[in-house]
C-alpha cells in the first residue's frame, strides 16, 4: 500500500497556509486529498483566521448574500406559493394514500405483540397481569412496565370486590400460588408485615412460620386492645404473663 508520508517540511507548509488560504489551494500545492489536509489540520490544532473568514475567498455567503444562479429557484418577493389557503388533510398524490399508515394500524412486532383489553398474561415473575386498556400511542410504554396498562390481575381482583387499596399495601396469596387470584385467596397486609413474612419463610419451615406468624399477629392484636383501653405498653398481659 503506497501512502505519502509527512516530512517536517509539508507540516512546516500546511502550518503556513492552512489559517489564510482556501482549503483546496492547500491541497493542491501539497499535492494531498481535502480530506487528508483537514485530518492534519484538525490534528495539529489549525484553524482558519478571522481575516481569511472575513474575505471573500472564504467562499462564506454574507448576510444577504446568494449562491450565484440560485435567484432563478428562490421564491420572490410578493410570490404567491401555489398551494396557498388550501386545507387537503389526508391529500397524496396517486396512490400515496393507499400505502399511507393509517392510524391505529400496526405491522410486524408491534403486531405481533398486541393484545385485546382484557387479555390476562404471565410476567417473568409468574404473576397474572390483565390488560385494562390501551396505551396512548407514542406517550408511554406498552408492556407490562406500565402498570396502569397491565396491572396486576391480584389486585384487579381485589379492587373489583372489595374497593381501593391503601398505600403501602400488597395483595399476597393466602397459599402462596401466584397464578391463584380467587379472591378467597387473596389477603390485604402492609408492606412491612409482607417484609416479616418474608424474612420468617426464608428461613424456616412453612408449618412453623405460619405458627410463628400468627402467633404474633395474636401478640399484636391483644397489644392493640390493651393500648385501647389506656394501659401502657408495659401492661400488656403477655409482658405480664412472661415475667411471670
Amino acid at each position: 500500500m503506497n501512502r505519502k508520508l509527512w516530512s517536517e517540511q509539508d507540516f512546516e507548509l500546511l502550518r503556513r497556509l492552512y489559517p489564510s488560504r482556501p482549503t483546496t489551494e492547500v491541497a493542491k500545492t501539497l499535492g494531498r486529498s481535502l480530506s487528508n489536509i483537514y485530518a492534519q489540520a484538525t490534528s495539529l490544532g489549525l484553524k482558519k483566521s478571522q481575516e481569511f473568514l472575513d474575505s471573500d475567498e472564504s467562499g462564506l455567503l454574507r448576510k444577504g448574500q446568494t449562491r450565484p444562479g440560485s435567484e432563478r429557484t428562490q421564491f420572490q418577493k410578493g410570490q404567491v406559493p401555489f398551494n396557498k389557503g388550501l386545507r387537503r388533510p389526508g391529500w397524496g398524490p396517486g396512490r400515496m394514500k393507499e400505502t399511507q399508515f393509517q392510524k391505529g394500524s400496526r405491522s410486524g412486532i408491534a403486531a405481533d405483540n398486541w393484545r385485546p383489553v382484557g387479555t390476562i398474561l404471565s410476567d417473568h415473575e409468574g404473576y397474572l397481569r390483565i390488560k385494562v386498556r390501551e396505551a396512548e400511542h407514542g406517550k408511554e410504554a406498552t408492556g407490562f412496565g406500565n402498570t396502569k396498562v397491565w396491572p396486576l390481575y391480584g389486585r384487579y381482583i381485589w379492587e373489583q370486590h372489595k374497593g381501593p387499596i391503601p398505600p403501602k399495601h400488597i395483595v399476597t396469596f393466602k397459599d402462596r400460588d401466584r397464578s391463584n387470584c380467587s379472591i378467597d385467596n387473596l389477603e390485604l397486609i402492609s408492606m412491612s408485615e409482607n417484609a416479616r413474612r418474608n424474612s420468617i419463610w426464608r428461613t424456616l419451615p412453612r408449618e412453623l412460620a405460619e405458627v410463628i406468624q400468627l402467633n404474633g399477629a395474636l401478640k399484636r392484636k391483644l397489644r392493640k386492645l390493651n393500648e385501647e383501653q389506656n394501659h401502657g405498653p408495659s401492661e400488656s398481659p403477655l409482658r405480664n404473663a412472661r415475667s411471670a
